[in-house]
């Protein structure tokens, strides 16, 4: 299979509270886990569309500096190797440089959403990502699922968003505030094995920051975009234990291991296949985006 697109562009956001919570708890504690700025601007860094693949292809585990707690820096193949459940949104027409889109025309700017898997270095993302945020621990690979969905196929799945508080900017308030109902799960098949365990499900509604707003706040400062660029969500958790969107957050950092058809993992090891699926379901139909799958090969020597 080939990507659905040509990418020439490539940014990933911040859009769910409840990772960012977790996320924070993890390595900043819980007292005050999100930043100040989290809600009142959608979140995003640019990432690496040259390794962006197509469902099916196998990723060899990357390597990089990592830094243990009371210990000096390594290098070597990452130690905390993750998936990141997320969907992405697909530029239809672009926008001049110099004139930022609408927040509320913004949907005429989408053609539609895929699945996506942002493999994650925990180690190594952990150590080099202050000041400027992520680099090799995220621009090793990034997995799409094969076909676009639609905006106009998931209009009947529309939700209303979460309210947002504190209200945000002129830029980013929108007349009609919404998400879309589209369930989300993830598999691991662990190496050996011949069954797939299910380790999360999630839904895009938990979004806190839309698509439009995405698409927005990413154009407000004049950036033009293109068609066939590419706006990730972000890992998609909810508020549930089972609804976590990746390792990092269901096993707390590795430290609660989840079990596996009588193995474990606190993050994936080499041969782990990862999997994910999302549909929208209607009265006696279902919407797909087929599959966003996988297999992690070891590190060359």
């Amino acid at each position: 299979m080939c990507l659905p697109m040509v990418i020439g562009d490539y940014s990933d956001f911040f859009s769910s509270m409840h990772h960012a919570r977790n996320c924070g708890s993890i390595f900043r504690g819980p007292e005050d886990p999100i930043g100040a700025n989290w809600f009142h601007l959608p979140i995003a860094y640019h990432g690496r569309a040259s390794s962006i693949v197509i469902s099916g292809t196998d990723l060899i585990r990357p390597k990089g500096q990592g830094h243990p707690i009371g210990n000096s820096p390594y290098f070597g193949p990452s130690r905390k190797l993750d998936f990141e459940l997320e969907m992405a949104a697909i530029v239809g027409p672009g926008n001049e440089l110099g004139k930022p889109v609408d927040v509320n025309e913004a949907a005429d700017h989408i053609f539609g959403l895929v699945i996506m898997n942002d493999w994650s270095a925990r180690d190594i993302q952990a150590w080099e990502y202050v000041p400027l945020g992520p680099f090799l621990g995220k621009s090793f690979g990034t997995t799409l699922s094969p076909w676009i969905v639609t905006l106009d196929a998931l209009e009947p799945f529309a939700c209303d968003a979460p309210k947002q508080d504190p209200p945000p900017l002129p830029y980013l308030a929108e007349k009609i505030s919404q998400n879309y109902d589209i369930s989300l799960e993830v598999g691991i098949k662990p190496a050996g094995h011949k069954n797939s365990c299910i380790v999360t499900r999630s839904n895009l509604k938990h979004l806190y920051w839309t698509l439009t707003q995405q698409l927005a706040h990413h154009t407000i400062n004049g950036c033009n975009l293109r068609p066939g660029d590419l706006l990730g969500t972000g890992t998609i958790s909810g508020p549930e234990p089972e609804s976590l969107g990746c390792l990092l957050e269901l096993t707390w950092n590795g430290q609660k291991p989840v079990s596996l058809d009588g193995t474990t993992r606190g993050f994936l090891e080499d041969g782990d296949e990862v999997t994910i699926t999302g549909y929208c379901k209607g009265n006696g139909y279902k919407v797909g985006f087929g599959t966003c799958s996988g297999k992690i090969l070891p590190s060359s020597p």
